[in-house]
């Protein structure tokens, strides 16, 4: 087997039973690195401490990691100009957390007669967050709803 040392220096091919000798005299583990290769590849190391190096390495990754959530804004399609607005100012704080915004509006009644309506409802609701947000998904009906989905503006 091929043999690199603690240092990773090249210590060259030998035999296991001198492999394991070697590692043992320094106090350190023989670890195979590579099985399938011709010779098999192995490292003298303190595996302990690799372990543990390597879950703090995947831990800081994991912090490092934003998780992009999905808020939702509901209006309806008798909303007045006032409480859009507040519900614009909601969609925006939740945009520069980086958060998707999952608008939605229901019909009732008659208003299903007139979804149009609900869509110039949302597109004005856009004009309002436009400056934060783009469209990643378009108004679209899907049976008494209408969905729209906003995604936070790419940071540079």
């Amino acid at each position: 087997m091929r043999l690199i040392g603690e240092n990773n220096e090249q210590l060259g091919i030998m035999s296991s039973r001198e492999a394991l000798d070697l590692a043992y005299e320094k106090d350190l583990d023989l670890v195979v690195i590579s099985p399938n290769a011709e010779p098999p590849v192995c490292r003298i190391m303190d595996y302990g401490k690799f372990k543990f190096d390597q879950s703090k390495r995947l831990k800081e990754q994991r912090k490092a990691q934003k998780t992009v959530d999905i808020k939702e804004v509901q209006l309806s399609m008798t909303i007045d100009k006032h409480d859009v607005e507040v519900k614009a100012r909601h969609a925006k704080r939740f945009l520069e957390d980086g958060d998707k915004v999952k608008v939605s509006i229901r019909m009732r009644g008659r208003q299903q007669a007139r979804p149009e309506m609900g869509i110039e409802i949302m597109n004005s609701f856009f004009e309002m967050v436009k400056e934060l947000g783009t469209i990643e998904k378009a108004p679209e009906i899907m049976g008494r709803n209408i969905f729209m989905v906003l995604a936070p503006m790419k940071v540079k």
